[in-house]
């Protein structure tokens, strides 16, 4: 039986029962009290002028009036219970109807319901608010499946015409077009390995232990600090004690991605950035600022999809592949933290990192 029928016999239902009980009531405190024999009627009284009925003839009268009234409210209680239903059930049926588009494919379509808030309303928001988001996780990964083939396609479109080049040419240097297959080669592979760490922290296959962050900051300053040399940029760290729960390799690779996207985004000479660890009521935080271009609001809010770069390609060794901020935002996510970007009024970025505080662990 569809949901409908049975509300409609819920309804039916409760108007027989509730009509059972009010001829039972009747019954109890009414009819029970009405003698069953015949009464002298006094002829001066003139109020009681007329014959007195007995309980036997008002049965007889009373008992098919009965049944034609249960009747009665058995089909008025189906006809107005299937169409009560149907009114009640009407936004159920927009949300079912929009559920099976959204399964054809269809992730553009809103339900809209309106009307006042009730639990219907809540369920369709709910469930445009859910359309939404996979609309956007849908419209995000063929971006990045895009971009993906398209940054894989790049070296090895690169490596085949280096290879025609020294098979059309043998007596071409043979040194030159092996250094250049080894660069190509080299940042296909840190792409790859990108590309998996990326989908490692999607699906949180890892195990969750005590993490400092201020120690991750201190351990990826400390690697890249050639880099910033290099770079004439000031690296400085500081901050609290932030411990958290999650996995070492990742928060790790997320505090390395962030100080390096600092140091190679920021001013040709004197730049400088700071790395600075918190503790707030019930998260950590890992902030990294650095100087650099202006940026807009819209600029930053794209930063952390794949592919995408606040500033110009840059070819170097250290430029990246284009997913250090894309796989910062996945490792947060996969740690229930959130990710917050702010352009500087002084040009550059600030990148916050909130993460679950944990409990220090204590030492033996």
């Amino acid at each position: 039986m569809s949901v409908r029928f049975k509300l409609t016999l819920s309804y039916a239902g409760f108007l027989i029962v509730a009509g059972a009980l009010l001829l039972a009531a009747v019954w109890l405190f009414l009819l029970r009290y009405v003698p069953n024999r015949a009464m002298l009627i006094n002829p001066d009284d003139k109020p009681t002028n007329g014959v007195f009925p007995v309980r036997s003839v008002l049965l007889s009268v009373f008992a098919p009036r009965a049944v034609a009234v249960m009747a009665f409210l058995l089909v008025f209680g189906l006809v107005g219970g299937w169409i009560l239903a149907g009114r009640m059930l009407a936004p159920l049926n927009r949300i079912t109807h929009a559920t099976r588009t959204a399964a054809n494919g269809s992730l553009s379509h809103r339900i809209r319901l309106p009307g006042r808030r009730d639990e219907f309303r809540e369920l369709a928001d709910a469930f445009d608010a859910m359309l939404a988001r996979l609309e956007e996780h849908v419209a995000e990964q063929r971006r990045f499946a895009s971009n993906a083939s398209h940054e894989l396609r790049t070296p090895l479109a690169v490596s085949k015409a280096l290879l025609d080049v020294a098979r059309a040419d043998p007596a071409h240097d043979a040194g030159e077009v092996i250094d250049r297959l080894h660069a190509v080669n080299s940042r296909a592979i840190v792409l790859t390995e990108a590309l998996l760490l990326l989908s490692r922290a999607d699906q949180r296959s890892f195990t969750r232990e005590h993490v400092d962050l201020s120690l991750l900051a201190e351990e990826a300053a400390e690697a890249l600090v050639p880099l910033a040399e290099k770079r004439g940029v000031t690296l400085e760290t500081s901050g609290d004690i932030t411990p958290t729960m999650g996995s070492h390799a990742l928060l790790l690779q997320l505090t390395t991605n962030l100080v390096h996207n600092a140091i190679v985004h920021n001013l040709p000479e004197q730049g400088a950035v700071w790395v600075h660890t918190s503790v707030r009521a019930k998260t950590v935080a890992l902030t990294v600022e650095n100087t650099g271009e202006n940026l807009t609001p819209e600029l930053v809010s794209t930063l952390t999809e794949p592919f995408r770069r606040g500033t110009e390609r840059i070819h170097t060794d250290h430029a990246g592949v284009g997913l250090g901020l894309a796989i910062v935002k996945s490792i947060t996510q996969a740690h229930d933290g959130t990710l917050t970007l702010t352009p500087r009024s002084a040009g550059g970025l600030r990148i916050t990192v909130e993460l679950p505080a944990a409990s220090p662990t204590l030492g033996p």
